[in-house]
């Protein structure tokens, strides 16, 4: 079990979710988040209006995963996130030792379905 937790633009969300989808992963928690890569400090464009300082909107994507979900996860990750230019994001994929289900108290690869 791996937990792939992936920075991208605001602006890139719906062809990732797409991209997931359609690579049948369907389990994903999204969070606003703010921060910088190496762009820090560089005005960045977000609906239009423009973005400046070190602190840029970001989402994170965090996707727990078995084991033979790991690539597909990550390929649908870049296909919707990847323009070209700067400030695409990041993918860090960790092991997930262990996984519980709250409801029905599964652990495991069942606990993540």
């Amino acid at each position: 079990m791996k937990m792939i937790t992936a920075i991208i633009q605001p602006h890139r969300l719906e062809e990732v979710k797409k991209a997931l989808y359609d690579a049948d992963v369907n389990l994903i928690t999204v969070s606003e988040v703010l921060g910088h890569g190496r762009q820090k400090g560089v005005d960045e464009y977000y609906r239009g209006s423009k973005e400046s300082g070190n602190l840029l909107r970001k989402i994170r994507l965090d996707i727990a995963v078995n084991e033979n979900f790991v690539e597909p996860t990550i390929k649908a990750i870049i296909k919707g996130a990847k323009t070209g230019k700067i400030g695409d994001g990041k993918i860090f994929v960790v092991d997930l030792p262990q996984v519980i289900r709250i409801r029905t108290e599964e652990r495991g690869e069942k606990a993540i379905g």
